[in-house]
């Protein structure tokens, strides 16, 4: 089985030779290149094509949320996991919006970051668990769970992806609000559609709304 490539963007040395050197002890991972600066992320990005990118925030020239969507803009095969101080709310959204599918405090375990690398690399979106606890208590209150007696088939996930498709959301935008890959979006989209016996998000869309469902005052 291929390693999974590594870029490591940073603008601190030993923080990049400490990553190195974590990436250089396991088997399944190798890295391929270390960038200080933004624009060198991007252009390092562009000639690699590595499978994940490890991302600082706060680097010279370019930051790391910029770098991010242009990337990803060229390139939205790659796997963008933040390295930050920071777990303030604006920052972590931020870079959800940019298209990174991990966010891990620079002082997470190692553990913690093999696994993420891991699952980014398998089309997961990984958190550390303070920046996990943070988006399930935000989504929580932005999404309230939709009665239990309205398509009783559905487990509780299903219909809020179905609201969400009332309300127009394509499968990337649910992936990135809900936190999840869009491969397991696209399954639990296919299942909404057996359960309900519809063809097509149109129909599901309608089902949705006439049981109120989606509606503007769900948001």
């Amino acid at each position: 089985m291929e390693p999974i490539r590594v870029l490591i963007a940073d603008d601190h040395t030993l923080f990049r030779e400490g990553l190195k050197a974590l990436l250089l002890s396991v088997p399944d991972i190798e890295p391929i290149g270390e960038t200080a600066t933004g624009q060198a992320t991007i252009e390092a990005a562009l000639a690699l094509q590595p499978d994940v990118i490890l991302m600082d925030i706060q680097m010279p020239e370019v930051n790391g949320i910029e770098a991010t969507r242009r990337i990803l803009r060229d390139s939205p095969h790659i796997g963008v996991i933040m390295l930050t101080m920071f777990e303030d709310d604006e920052s972590v959204f931020a870079a959800m919006r940019a298209g990174a599918r991990g966010y891990v405090l620079k002082g997470a375990d190692q553990s913690v970051m093999l696994r993420a690398i891991r699952g980014v690399a398998n089309g997961e979106s990984l958190f550390s668990p303070e920046i996990a606890r943070r988006l399930m208590h935000f989504f929580n209150n932005l999404q309230p769970q939709a009665p239990a007696e309205v398509f009783p088939e559905l487990t509780d996930r299903e219909r809020e992806i179905l609201a969400m498709i009332a309300q127009g959301d394509t499968n990337a935008d649910i992936a990135q609000k809900l936190v999840i890959s869009l491969k397991t979006v696209r399954n639990h989209v296919s299942n909404i559609f057996s359960k309900l016996q519809v063809a097509d998000r149109t129909q599901a869309a309608l089902r949705a709304r006439q049981a109120g469902l989606g509606l503007a005052t769900d948001e």
